[in-house]
């Protein structure tokens, strides 16, 4: 039984992840801010909710019957390490997917009303996360994983950058748009790595753990994060610029 709804969990994972996967990329790389790219935000932020929720589930089975839950790994890993990289951090990037997806949305759909952003779930979120991170790297130096504490900085960096824009003192006027980019671009990049590491356990478990299969979206992520950046950025010196105040000056 619990077998068969690990197995229902994983196939509905997949499902809304290859769902994100795809519709990540149409507000990415098309046209900002029409429907069309409202319509895929939309579509990717409620598939990464769900993606999200999933994989806490799955890690929740994975923590109770590591062995029962991964019998392909059986021979090849023990218990401990099977629980620690298929429970423990998977826990964790499950609750980093949840974040990231709904700090982004809230983030856009706010605007410049930043004060809004502090909502209970999305302040829960951020302490959930570090918390979840930093249990994720003691895991991992308990049983001599160096990847979980490494994917741990972007738990804890993610929940502390996030209370700082939702408390800093002045915000820049498209500092939320930048949140907006990041959160939403980093969620994409929370169901990238799942399925180039994760899923490749299931055909070449030797790379699941190979640091390059954690690095290549992860460094996609962070380019595609401050090329929009930089754009923003232009775009807000060619307003300021164009502005009649400035004019006048």
């Amino acid at each position: 039984m619990e077998r068969l709804a690990f197995d229902v969990l994983i196939a509905a994972h997949i499902l809304a992840g290859t769902t994100g996967a795809v519709a990540f990329w149409v507000p990415v790389i098309g046209r900002k801010g029409g429907e069309t790219h409202r319509k895929a935000g939309r579509i990717f932020t409620v598939a990464m909710l769900i993606t999200g929720a999933l994989a806490v589930g799955m890690s929740v089975f994975t923590l109770v019957a590591p062995l029962e839950t991964h019998p392909h790994l059986v021979g090849m890993f023990e218990a401990p390490f099977i629980r620690g990289i298929f429970g423990w951090m998977m826990l964790h990037m499950g609750i980093l997917t949840i974040n990231l997806a709904w700090y982004g949305w809230l983030a856009v759909r706010n605007g410049r009303r930043r004060e809004k952003g502090r909502e209970w779930r999305n302040l829960a979120l951020q302490p959930l996360v570090i918390v979840a991170a930093l249990n994720c790297a003691l895991q991992g130096w308990l049983i001599d994983m160096p990847l979980m504490m490494g994917i741990s900085l972007v738990g804890v960096a993610t929940g502390l950058t996030n209370l700082w824009f939702l408390y800093k003192p002045r915000p820049g006027p498209m500092d939320w748009l930048k949140e907006h980019v990041k959160a939403l671009v980093g969620a994409g990049i929370s169901v990238y790595t799942a399925f180039m590491a994760f899923g490749s356990v299931r055909i070449f478990p030797e790379l699941a753990l190979n640091p390059v299969m954690w690095a290549i979206p992860l460094s996609t992520g962070i380019g595609l994060i401050l090329w929009h950046w930089r754009k923003i950025d232009a775009q807000s010196r060619a307003r300021a610029a164009a502005s009649p105040r400035h004019a006048r000056a």
